[in-house]
């Protein structure tokens, strides 16, 4: 293929992340009259919903993993660079990279968000996440490890101690793996691990808020309880994680569990790149940006997706939620935009179009919301399943998780339960 890039006059516009949002952007810039250049400290994207499948053994990782080069492979105006951004010159229009220097006209920030503690170090030392592959792997190594262990301990109460798994935040993505881990003590341990008694691992979901899915309507919140507790799920609502030093959580309530695993799904932040304007945050560590994504104080840098805090929208006064629909909304305008921003015309404002939310619990076990239509249980279980098959990118991908997932449907098995990369926990 001819390399186009590097001969084109266009302006130059720099996307950093690989996530929903700046995968969307370049999709939809794909041999248009502009350079793009996608930074990425990894060489793929990820599909963050089913991480919690990779960590509960029902996927592997390259089911949900596609490389970016693949995607940008056709693109004749569009190059990637697998780099960490160390920090933005604005004066300069430089983005300062682990491989250089790379000068911009516009830049893009897409960074995406990461895991907010709420500033305790203490249970970010000690907690896991599940934000990234590498999480998703070393949960997985984790979960594993415990069963292990408890193999070999000669005690009831030490055993019910190594299966003790608590998992802190009633969002989709906590109710999601507190279900997988249910639905792994009531599929797995009696299959695999028969000197088990499966009474002795406990799941444990402790909420902040009133109800799970908190986003959701009461209806749907109601029900995803219901299956929860079918499952063997301890759900605890109203009560807070005030610490855990890597053996023992303690809650608000005053009590205290006993665990060697803490998953921490409690809370999300926006990731912010160094030399930006302090003043140009915004509550989340998101950047305040207008109704067309320019961050505040600037001409020529903008923020999509879960890092941009847009207000302008009365119905979403803090900012839109921090989903993959968002930002991939916001990257289809956007790349509309940046023509016009080019050209010196007007832009279109962002309107955020919801199509609804879903999350599953388990085996024909989902709740879904859209358009006004609420459903829950088996064909919401089956519509989950559909639309991320769609989702998902690459078609070698989709098909790797639709035979993962019959064959973990027929089997009641989690096939791809093996240790390559033990996890060793840090000293406390």
């Amino acid at each position: 293929m001819k390399d186009t890039f590097y001969t084109l006059k266009s302006p130059h516009l720099v996307i950093i992340g690989g996530g929903f949002a700046g995968l969307e952007l370049v999709k939809q810039l794909k041999n248009k009259d502009i350079r793009v250049t996608l930074l990425d400290k990894n060489n793929y994207h990820t599909f963050q919903p089913l991480l919690y499948q990779v960590a509960s053994g029902g996927l592997g990782p390259d089911g949900i993993a596609y490389p970016l080069r693949k995607i940008v492979s056709t693109c004749q105006n569009v190059i990637f660079r697998m780099a960490k951004v160390l920090e933005v010159q604005t004066t300069e229009n430089i983005v300062k990279t682990s491989i250089g220097d790379i000068s911009y006209d516009y830049l893009v920030i897409a960074t995406g968000s990461t895991t907010n503690f709420f500033g305790n170090e203490q249970l970010e030392k000690a907690s896991m996440q599940l934000k990234t592959v590498p999480d998703a792997l070393d949960l997985r190594s984790d979960i594993l490890q415990e069963f292990e262990k408890a193999v070999h301990t000669l005690t009831t109460d030490e055993k019910k101690r190594i299966l003790n798994f608590v998992v802190v935040g009633g969002g989709p993505t906590g109710v999601e793996t507190a279900g997988a881990l249910a639905e792994m003590k009531k599929n797995v341990l009696p299959a695999d691990y028969k000197e088990l008694d499966p009474e002795c691992m406990q799941v444990h979901l402790i909420e902040s808020a009133p109800r799970v899915l908190a986003t959701f309507s009461e209806q749907s919140s109601a029900k995803a309880l219901k299956f929860l507790h079918e499952l063997g799920v301890k759900v605890q609502l109203n009560v807070q994680v005030k610490n855990y030093d890597g053996h023992v959580v303690q809650l608000s309530t005053g009590e205290e569990l006993q665990t060697e695993t803490v998953v921490w799904s409690a809370g999300v932040k926006g990731i912010s790149i160094p030399g930006m304007d302090p003043a140009s945050l915004g509550r989340g560590n998101r950047y305040k940006v207008n109704a067309s994504n320019l961050v505040d104080g600037y001409t020529n840098i903008f923020a999509v997706g879960d890092v941009a805090a847009m207000t302008t929208d009365a119905k979403y006064p803090n900012g839109h939620p921090m989903v993959a629909p968002v930002g991939v909304q916001q990257a289809r305008l956007f790349s509309k935009n940046i023509f016009r921003i080019i050209k010196g015309e007007k832009t279109e404002e962002f309107r955020y179009f919801d199509k609804g939310s879903m999350a599953t619990v388990g085996r024909h076990k989902a709740v879904l919301e859209a358009f006004g239509f609420r459903m829950q249980g088996y064909i919401a279980w089956l519509a989950w399943m559909l639309l991320h098959l769609m989702l998902l990118v690459g078609f070698r991908n989709r098909m790797v998780v639709f035979i993962n997932w019959m064959w973990n449907y027929l089997s009641y098995q989690r096939a791809i339960r093996i240790i390559t990369r033990p996890f060793v926990r840090h000293e406390q």
